[in-house]
């Protein structure tokens, strides 16, 4: 494939969160199943997370073209069975693509999409995971109305200034928007750059 022709996207940040969250992935996901990863943009996760799990089954999404031709040439290059084919998914939509789920992983979109987005995903993981099953978020937040480090400050001031939909949450309200869709907060672990992973759990249906 030339250089012209190659649609993978490269996103820096990748190569150096990758492996901290594989660490907390490998302590919460489910042995085996189906797992949907939301708004996997360039595919690189996909493709490195799915080569570390092969008993779980991978299914990338995302809403937009370009990133889906990125993710699928990233699929081709991975060449492993448990990475499927990636799925158009505006999670705001009422009926998602996948019917059900054992786990669901989404990484940085919170803060780079309107708060109907994450409304959307918490309806959507209501809707396709069952009791006990995980809900994974990484990125940056507020804790208690307060930025955790300068630089997500300005981060958050960029983003809005790009859009202003857009912006860091405060994970009070994450978590509160959770628990109106049957999820529970079961951890927060610190992670490198400002970061947090924030996983949910499934309550009883």
């Amino acid at each position: 494939m030339s250089e012209t022709s190659d649609p993978r996207i490269y996103r820096p940040h990748v190569v150096r969160n990758r492996d901290p969250i594989l660490e907390v992935l490998r302590r919460v996901l489910p042995p085996q199943g189906l797992m949907v990863e939301v708004a996997s943009g360039s595919g690189e996760h996909a493709a490195y997370f799915a080569t570390h799990f092969p008993e779980l089954v991978w299914q990338p999404t995302d809403p937009d073209p370009r990133a889906l031709a990125s993710i699928e040439a990233h699929r081709a290059a991975a060449g492993v069975k448990n990475l499927l084919p990636p799925l158009h998914l505006d999670v705001t939509s009422p009926e998602w693509p996948v019917g059900r789920a054992d786990a669901i992983v989404c990484n940085n979109m919170i803060h780079i999409a309107p708060w109907a987005a994450t409304e959307g995903l918490m309806a959507g993981a209501q809707r396709i995971l069952g009791e006990g099953a995980i809900l994974y978020l990484y990125g940056p937040y507020r804790i208690d109305g307060r930025h955790t480090a300068p630089s997500n400050q300005e981060f958050d001031r960029d983003l809005r200034a790009r859009d202003a939909a857009w912006g860091i949450r405060d994970i009070a309200d994450v978590t509160a928007l959770a628990r109106r869709h049957g999820f529970a907060l079961a951890e927060t672990v610190a992670m490198p750059a400002n970061n947090l992973s924030v996983i949910f759990r499934r309550s009883e249906r």
